[in-house]
């Protein structure tokens, strides 16, 4: 076959493949449990982006499947015989909540400095479009392939993998061989940590000076809460007055307190920190636990604010709650308290804990910790999780991919394994590979999420090379 220049026929398709990604970027596809319905199962928004993307393969020449709106999935390579192998990608048109704090409207894309910003951009929707152009090249220049490519597009990867589930229950295909998922990073995920959610209760009493009526903090599981706001009564002068104290302990954080009194008596405060992504707390400041702390100080008494405000705050790694451990391999658990409900007139409160933990520890070990933890009634676990899961280097997946990649970015591969989970963990045989490249800014589940334009066409020329040199 003739020498294919990736990156040329990539740079040939710019303007195309960043209109494509922009009308995919443009809709509002967060899950919405509000307008659930048997036709739009996590919300109307996903299935719009999933009716988008399956209509641009359809442009293309593609005959696509959409199984009831929860996944859909295009085919190259039909007319190869039944018993060919199959090549899956697996990419995702949900995104999680755009929050607060964005210098321009999420779901209005715009290029500005190089980059191309929108909730989305790099998770996942610009890495998508990266892969599916990658493809759309092999298909434009006919180059021969011996495996089949089946592109999968879900719509609820941000939440439970309730799309995932079905489509595989209900689209009557075998899964595929082998495959990847462009929703990581180069140069390639082989290893992803467990991911389980476990949720402490609490019941509504609280005494001290300070009442505390409600509190209310983070948007999913798997973000860092942006911010919190909690309903108190008590000295409201005496505890304004402790806003600008608190900052300034705190002044490496850049926290900000927003309050309104009413006439009741009681006041509304809400504080600020910094969002992130789940499997990585660290890089955020969670405006709940930092609330929850100032509660504490200032003379809230409940088990809810205590937790939240002492052991919770800065505990990325589990250690003051118990939980901590590493595996020589996978490295060491995480923990990212992502959502916080209290309500005094409710018995039933809770703190959402998201744990991605190593071989070696499990779902029923942190739940027992928790358990025991003073002041928790019960404990739960979400209904779905995920175990760890790794693909040696050895295998055939893997070297190719990595070979690609060094090939073209003249790079030293090597393996990655991460508390993030992606699609990648649905095969026995599949990892998650790009789009972001060693030293790039990480803004997924961040206000201002981007995607520079010169990664999105590097990925692209990646992707092109590497789905040839796996189905050649």
């Amino acid at each position: 076959m003739k020498t294919i220049d990736f990156k040329a026929e990539v740079a040939a398709r710019k303007d195309d493949m960043i209109a494509d990604l922009f009308s995919l970027l443009k809709i509002n596809s967060e899950r919405d449990d509000a307008k659930v319905t048997p036709e739009t199962p996590f919300g109307p928004g996903p299935v719009a982006a999933l009716e988008k993307f399956l209509s641009l393969a359809q442009r293309d020449g593609y005959q696509t499947t959409n199984v009831d709106n929860y996944a859909g999935h295009f085919t190259y390579g039909d007319d190869l015989p039944d018993d060919a192998e199959e090549i899956g990608i697996f990419a995702h048109m949900d995104v999680v909540p755009a929050g607060t704090g964005w210098e321009s409207d999420p779901y209005s894309p715009e290029i500005r400095d190089g980059k191309i910003y929108a909730r989305g951009a790099s998770d996942d929707k610009g890495p998508t479009m990266a892969c599916y152009y990658g493809l759309k090249i092999l298909k434009e220049l006919n180059v021969p392939l011996t495996k089949k490519i089946r592109f999968i597009a879900g719509t609820d990867e941000e939440s439970g993998w309730g799309d995932m589930d079905y489509y595989f229950k209900h689209v009557g295909l075998p899964e595929p061989d082998l495959g990847f998922s462009p929703d990581a990073e180069f140069p390639i995920i082989n290893g992803e940590k467990g991911n389980i959610t476990e949720y402490i209760h609490f019941s509504g009493e609280n005494t001290g000076a300070v009442h505390l009526h409600s509190f209310i903090g983070g948007l999913r599981e798997n973000m860092v809460p942006e911010s919190a706001t909690a309903v108190i009564s008590g000295d409201i002068e005496q505890i304004q007055a402790k806003f600008d104290a608190f900052v300034a302990n705190y002044a490496d954080k850049n926290l900000k307190f927003e309050s309104k009194s009413a006439a009741d008596g009681q006041l509304t405060v809400t504080l600020h920190g910094r969002s992130a992504h789940g499997a990585m707390p660290e890089k955020g400041v969670n405006g709940a636990t930092y609330l929850a702390k100032f509660l504490d100080e200032i003379g809230v008494v409940s088990p809810f604010t205590k937790i939240a405000g002492q052991v919770l705050i800065e505990d990325h790694a589990g250690e003051k709650l118990g939980v901590a451990f590493e595996d020589t391999k996978m490295g060491a658990l995480s923990m990212n308290a992502g959502v916080f409900k209290f309500s005094d007139q409710q018995d039933d409160n809770t703190i959402a804990l998201n744990f991605r933990y190593p071989q070696g520890i499990d779902e029923d070990k942190i739940y027992d910790v928790l358990n025991s933890l003073s002041g928790v009634e019960s404990v739960t676990k979400s209904a779905h999780g995920h175990t760890p899961h790794y693909v040696p280097m050895e295998d055939p997946l893997v070297e190719t991919l990595l070979s690609v990649y060094e090939k073209q970015t003249g790079l030293k591969g090597h393996e990655q394994i991460i508390g993030g989970g992606t699609f990648g963990r649905l095969l026995k045989r599949g990892v998650a590979f790009g789009a972001m490249f060693p030293g790039d800014v990480d803004t997924m589940h961040q206000a201002n999420e981007f995607i520079p334009v010169d990664v999105l066409l590097r990925a692209s020329a990646i992707y092109a090379e590497a789905i040839y040199e796996l189905a050649k």
